[in-house]
């Protein structure tokens, strides 16, 4: 008796289910270059501006210093526009969206999302730069002393 190809297959199922790793794995890295991961697409910060740290530092700090921030505005009433979270939307905006959160390719949603991090600043925080129109200037000329 001559069995056909799925006698076969059920006959040797360890070979089967080795066969079947080797070519999801292979498939796996083609798919991808080895030693090749995929960055986030950051947009450059305006041109002229100097961030508080280097890039560096600040990817791998800038949790810290949001919360040493924080703390600091809150508790102390140290408000500096130097370290204000609206310091870096007004640096970091999209030209196209003109946030840092709106779309998935602005600053920092496209970081936040490439980490699987949650941003909750944004929750109560602008995540576009202040605009002052000239009437809200003009107010707020009237009421200086």
């Amino acid at each position: 008796m001559v069995c056909g190809l799925s006698c076969q297959l059920m006959r040797h199922p360890l070979m089967v289910a080795v066969a079947l790793v080797l070519l999801i794995a292979g498939g796996a890295a083609m798919a991808q270059p080895a030693g090749r991961t995929p960055k986030p697409a950051i947009e450059p910060a305006q041109a002229g501006t100097k961030c508080v740290a280097p890039p560096e530092v600040m990817r791998r700090d800038h949790p810290a210093m949001l919360k040493h921030q924080r703390d600091v505005t809150v508790h102390r009433g140290v408000r500096q526009a130097r370290d204000s979270l609206q310091g870096c939307v007004g640096c970091h905006a999209s030209a196209a969206t003109g946030s840092v959160a709106q779309a998935k390719t602005d600053f920092c949603s496209s970081c936040h999302s490439y980490a699987a991090v949650n941003i909750d600043c944004f929750e109560c925080h602008a995540s576009r730069p202040a605009q002052r129109t000239a009437r809200a200037q003009t107010q707020a000329e009237a009421s200086k002393p």
